[in-house]
């Protein structure tokens, strides 16, 4: 297996922009307004209405990054380790988000998704299942008492034969299957509008977008008051913002949440030593849409098992698999294809961290192999129905062969002072890939009521 080189870089790395003293301060700045930021800046301005809490998004609109090019799942929480942040947030952001969806008119269907096997992936399913009948309610959720379902993630083993039932198109050699009762489907644009409406009503809220962090200081203690709002003894950590090329504006945040998805090991980095960086890895997923024969009478979605050969594992893709839109139609995907950064990239500016938005364009390249994996479950679906759809980007803090990688939420502070008070916060939210958007709102939850109210630390 080739060796990935990681982008290891910090913002402001070539020096360009100054120190600047702050010129207002806010009480919580959340940096990125993909789905995970929105919810937590959502979460904030309803926990803490007499606060200010202000969400900087570079693009012109929410969501431009991950949170608009994925599988619009909400997943069950079935693949990852019993007691990583994955399954509870999954677990926990799953039931959150149906709750969320019918409280607020958002479009969303619970159809369910079968687990594919073959015989001898049998193994996988039948651990799978296990896993599920074991695992535990995740932290805030209500009495099992009160569920349809005394188990946080109810599944059932099926014969190929029962699968079939479901799913006439499926192969011959599809010996069993995992029925999922409690995978969706969620319209993510009109749930990030939602979120968006929620903060911009907050009257101490605000979304800006089409401007960016260029840098971040820690601020300690600052020993005069002055008329900008910055208090005697003020720690925090000063944001520097440009909008469509201005001149930077600099910001006190008094707390500062980086979920800045694929640019967020960038942001943490500039407040790092450089032996201490994080590098990022990227993975390309593309999507097809498929109009052809073979999937007659699917209502579900359908997973292949993962390939869990020596080398790999359902950590890194869970297989090219079916999923539906809110309109019944069809698309297959993603598949993985790691990206390797050239030298010059790496090497570069600023601007060439941006590397991986050249690779955002579908094309048909990827379809032929993406038609090999689906025929081995549906051996009825045709090439020409394949048409390119849309290719994501998905942040990784291991390469491909790392094994698993936990959600990671990190807390930095400005001095020893306020991390023995606790007080005066970074968060930073790395490698939030899938189950990203199904754990959102659980994210938004764990960071606002652990973090920021609780006991100072993720449990």
């Amino acid at each position: 297996m080739r060796t990935l080189k990681g982008l290891v870089r910090a913002l402001n790395d070539s020096g360009r922009f100054k120190y600047k003293e702050p010129e207002d301060v806010v009480d919580y700045l959340v940096v990125g307004g993909g789905v995970i930021g929105l919810a937590i800046a959502q979460r904030l301005s309803q926990r803490f209405p007499n606060k200010s809490t202000y969400l900087v998004e570079r693009h012109i609109r929410a969501g431009e990054e991950t949170s608009s090019r994925n599988s619009e799942v909400i997943h069950s929480g079935l693949y990852y380790p019993p007691n990583s942040l994955k399954t509870s947030l999954c677990l926990r952001g799953r039931d959150l988000m149906y709750e969320y969806c019918k409280s607020h008119n958002v479009p969303f269907q619970q159809v369910g998704k079968l687990v594919v096997a073959t015989r001898h992936q049998q193994g996988y399913i039948e651990g799978l299942y296990t896993k599920s009948m074991q695992l535990k309610w995740p932290k805030y959720s209500s009495s099992p008492g009160l569920r349809e379902s005394e188990y946080a993630l109810p599944t059932q083993l099926l014969s190929g034969e029962e699968a079939r039932l479901m799913v006439p198109d499926l192969s011959e050699e599809i010996a069993a299957a995992l029925w999922c009762p409690e995978t969706g489907i969620v319209d993510s644009h009109t749930l990030m509008g939602s979120l968006e409406r929620e903060i911009s009503e907050s009257m101490e809220s605000e979304l800006v977008y089409a401007s960016e962090v260029v840098r971040i200081d820690p601020y300690k203690n600052s020993k005069i008051s002055n008329e900008n709002g910055v208090r005697s003894g003020e720690d925090g950590w000063v944001a520097q913002i440009t909008t469509e090329g201005a001149d930077p504006y600099a910001l006190l945040a008094r707390n500062l949440i980086n979920a800045s998805g694929l640019s967020s090991a960038m942001v943490l980095n500039s407040i790092l030593p450089k032996d201490e960086r994080i590098p990022m890895y990227y993975a390309r997923g593309s999507y097809a849409s498929y109009h052809g024969s073979g999937v007659s009478q699917i209502k579900h979605l359908i997973y292949p098992c993962p390939y869990t050969g020596p080398n790999t594992h359902a950590f890194e893709s869970l297989g090219t698999h079916l999923t539906l839109d809110l309109q019944g139609k069809i698309r297959f995907g993603p598949d993985i294809e790691w990206i390797d950064i050239p030298d010059s990239e790496v090497k570069g500016t600023e601007e060439d961290s941006e590397f991986w938005t050249k690779m955002l364009q579908p094309d048909d390249s990827r379809l032929p192999e993406m038609h090999q994996a689906v025929t081995n479950y549906l051996p009825g679906v045709v090439l020409e129905g394949l048409q390119p759809d849309y290719v994501g980007i998905r942040p990784k803090l291991i390469p491909a062969g790392g094994g698993f990688q936990d959600f990671f939420i990190r807390t930095d502070y400005p001095s020893t002072t306020a991390e023995n008070d606790h007080r005066n916060l970074m968060v930073s939210l790395l490698g939030i890939e899938s189950p990203g958007l199904t754990s959102s709102l659980a994210i938004a939850e764990r960071v606002v009521e652990d973090v920021f109210r609780g006991e100072g630390k993720v449990v």
